[in-house]
Order: C-alpha cells, then sequence, then structure tokens
C-alpha cells in the first residue's frame, strides 16, 4: 500500500480506537464503538481495499473522477466507497475523505454523545485533567454546564451559548471560536500568558489546530 502515513494519520484523531476483525480480516479504525475507516486484508495480510463514509452525492462524483474509487466493498453501497491501496487517488484527497469520514460518523451520535465521545467540554476542557473534576466539579457534560465556577444555579456562559442557545455539539461549530465570552470567563488568577495557552490547547482540542487570535 502506497498510503503508508495512513495508520499514524488515523490514531492521531481525537478517540480514535483500532482493531482486526478476524472473520473479515478488517483493521478497523472506530470512534465511539462505530466504524469510520477500514483496511481490508486479503488471504497474505496485504490491503486491497480502504473503506470510508462519504455523503452519497459526494461518493458518486468522486467515483465518476477516479477508477480506484469504487462502491463500498461488502458495505453499504450508497455510504460507504472503497479506494485502491495502490491506485492514483491523491494523498491530500484521501486525507480529506478519511477526515470527512471521521466527522459523518462522529456526527450520527448526539450532541451530548459527541462531547462524552470525545473526552470534551464544548468549549475544549479536558475535565479529567483538571483538578476541580470529581471533587468541586462532577464535570461540564455531567452537571449541564453548571460548574464551579458559574454563577449559582445557572449554566457557565460558554456553555449557554454554544449548547443551550446555538444548539452546537461544542464551540468547533462556531465561526468567532474562540469569541469575547471565552475572554469574559477568563480565569482571573492566570496571567495573559497562561490564559492564552489555555486557549490554545482548548481550540486545538476541538479543532486539532490553531491560528491564533
Amino acid at each position: 500500500m502506497r498510503y503508508t502515513w495512513l495508520d499514524e494519520y488515523l490514531l492521531k484523531k481525537r478517540a480514535v480506537t483500532k482493531d482486526l476483525k478476524k472473520e473479515w480480516n478488517w483493521i478497523r479504525y472506530q470512534i465511539g464503538g462505530k466504524m469510520f475507516a477500514a483496511v481490508c486484508l486479503d488471504g497474505e495480510d496485504k490491503p486491497y481495499y480502504i473503506n470510508l463514509k462519504l455523503e452519497p452525492l459526494e461518493g458518486e462524483f468522486l467515483r465518476e473522477q477516479y477508477e480506484d474509487i469504487i462502491p463500498g466493498y461488502y458495505s453499504d453501497k450508497r455510504h460507504w466507497n472503497s479506494v485502491k491501496p495502490d491506485g492514483a487517488v491523491p494523498d491530500e484527497l484521501l486525507k480529506e475523505m478519511l477526515d470527512k469520514s471521521y466527522q459523518l460518523v462522529l456526527e450520527g451520535f448526539s450532541k451530548k454523545k459527541q462531547r462524552e465521545v470525545l473526552g470534551l467540554t464544548c468549549c475544549g476542557t479536558e475535565c479529567e485533567k483538571c483538578g476541580a473534576y470529581g471533587s468541586l466539579c462532577q464535570g461540564c457534560n455531567e452537571v449541564g454546564g453548571k460548574v464551579f465556577h458559574a454563577p449559582e444555579g445557572k449554566a457557565c456562559p460558554i456553555y449557554q451559548c454554544s449548547v443551550s442557545k446555538n444548539k452546537y455539539a461544542t464551540c468547533a461549530a462556531c465561526d468567532n471560536l474562540p469569541c469575547q465570552i471565552w475572554q469574559d470567563t477568563r480565569d482571573p488568577s492566570l496571567s495573559q500568558e497562561q490564559f492564552d495557552a489555555t486557549v490554545h490547547d482548548r481550540v486545538t482540542n476541538l479543532k486539532g489546530e490553531y491560528d491564533g487570535f
């Protein structure tokens, strides 16, 4: 297979797990227990297809453009597609297709479940890494945003805007990320440099990259 980067690329995605389905001889990549990509192996354990999910119209379009993309092998042929591992599909296009497959499967969960699967709050915080988790706070997702530092009896303003008002799974869906609300809810004990570092980490958790303010 010429796409030697594929395994490392997929395992870098948040919350991705990998296994071998022995009955099929498929290496499966999953999020939340659901497969979004697979490398199908032959009897000699050599890859012969890469399976991934796309919106039906996009899948149909790409099949017309590339003879090395065909309807999904042993899969729902409307939503799944198979890419020949030694074909001519450009690396960047395959990465884009894999990204979309990951996102489609993730978005198949409820918005709350998406946050749980990713292990993140709506603002990209990893609760389990917070010193208050399990003592002062039971976790943003668990308490509906009514975390220990929010106004008494109310949700954190970020949660209120992102989840309650705009119905986002996370702030990653917002074009204004990170917004003024993030600034307004800054922990006053942090220096500007420390706060900027937390913003960087949270946006990276949500989007996998950060371009600055």
